[in-house]
């Protein structure tokens, strides 16, 4: 991969930040590598399924696959077309075997205002200080990059997005879930 030196340009919410770009490293942490145990968490979340549940790990998800996906802000445009995507997939994932967690730094009461608004059955949870972004390298303090992670049943990294486009995501996800369970 040619390292790039020009600047880039991001949008995060609303806000603009510039960033040097370099080859899997993300600000505030390096990417974990694909085939090894992912990085664990353990953090507050919502979930309309579940609302007396306040905490969840990674452990928790062992025995299913997992999409674990990082995104900026609840409620702005780009982050509420990727969550409705994940939602309108969330019974194809199911059957899959696949739950469906997402990550940001908002906290735990508007993350319940957006599941309750946008009318979200999976997980979401809340990393205000981006110590979970940076075990997956997907923090640009104040906010978690748009990056999701396929972990299987066994805890292990087996896909990495970055730089994630919010339109079909979902349906891309699901088609690499299908296709690794495939092929055993």
């Amino acid at each position: 991969m040619q390292r790039r030196t020009l600047l880039q340009l991001l949008l995060v919410g609303g806000a603009v930040f510039w960033r040097t770009p370099q080859p899997a490293l993300a600000l505030g942490g390096t990417l974990p590598s694909l085939n090894q145990p992912a990085p664990g968490f353990d953090c507050p979340g919502t979930s309309r399924r579940d609302p007396s549940r306040t905490q969840w790990s990674l452990q928790e998800f062992r025995g299913q696959w997992l999409v674990l996906y990082f995104y900026p802000r609840d409620f702005t445009s780009g982050c509420t077309l990727e969550a409705h995507g994940f939602q309108a997939a969330l019974a194809d994932f199911e059957a899959a075997g696949a739950s469906i967690a997402a990550v940001s730094a908002d906290p735990v009461d508007e993350h319940a205002s957006f599941c309750s608004s946008e009318g979200l059955d999976f997980v979401l949870l809340s990393d205000p200080k981006g110590q979970v972004s940076q075990r997956y390298g997907s923090w640009m303090a104040p906010f978690s990059m748009r990056h999701t992670f396929l972990i299987d049943p066994k805890g292990v990294l087996r896909q990495i997005w970055t730089g994630v486009r919010p339109a079909g995501h979902a349906r891309e996800v699901l088609a690499s879930l299908q296709t690794l369970q495939a092929a055993g």
